[in-house]
């Protein structure tokens, strides 16, 4: 009982992270991932999928060569967003429900990294062609962990509220022809 009570706030806490930041992110990667037509086909997570589907996603989600292409502006973009979200993600990273989920907590740690970096640049404007590829490193590895993440978290919804599975559907970040709006 005590541990389905704690999994049930974990979850509550990474349900927060996607609202808040970790769609957002998604979109923005997603947004500079070259082979994004290929992500999009294998995660476009419908309310028909099996739990077999989600395996599937899932391994796909693990074994992908991810690749983005950021140009300065992409980069200043992400790094404007991170810092507003900055406080959001401190705070989340302070809860102790969080120590029992090893790939959340990683996450996390990846995503600080990167905002790391991009502070640490004193004008990202001027970023040179090392600094970008070094960046986008660092995006990329932040974007695999979000993504693993993502796939579970919507299982998760799928298998236990039906009501936030729908909106997350129709706010997939991999998919360029989600709208939230129904039709």
């Amino acid at each position: 009982m005590e541990k389905s009570s704690r999994l049930e706030k974990l979850n509550i806490l990474i349900g927060t992270f996607f609202s808040e930041t970790g769609t957002k992110s998604l979109k923005y990667f997603s947004k500079i991932d070259s082979l994004i037509d290929e992500i999009g086909s294998k995660l476009k997570v419908t309310d028909s999928w099996s739990d077999e589907d989600f395996k599937n996603a899932l391994n796909y989600a693990k074994d992908r060569d991810y690749t983005l292409n950021a140009s300065k502006e992409d980069i200043i973009e992400i790094y404007e967003f991170l810092s507003k979200n900055k406080e959001f993600l401190m705070r989340l990273l302070e809860n102790p429900n969080l120590m029992e989920h090893e790939h959340f907590t990683e996450l996390l740690r990846a995503v600080f990294h990167l905002l790391e970096e991009l502070e640490s640049r004193e004008n990202l404007h001027e970023s040179s062609e090392n600094d970008i590829m070094h960046l986008n490193g660092d995006m990329v590895r932040s974007y695999r962990l979000i993504t693993i993440e993502w796939v579970n978290y919507m299982k998760y919804l799928k298998n236990n509220y039906p009501y936030l599975f729908s909106l997350a559907m129709r706010r997939n970040p991999f998919d360029k022809t989600a709208k939230t709006s129904l039709k």
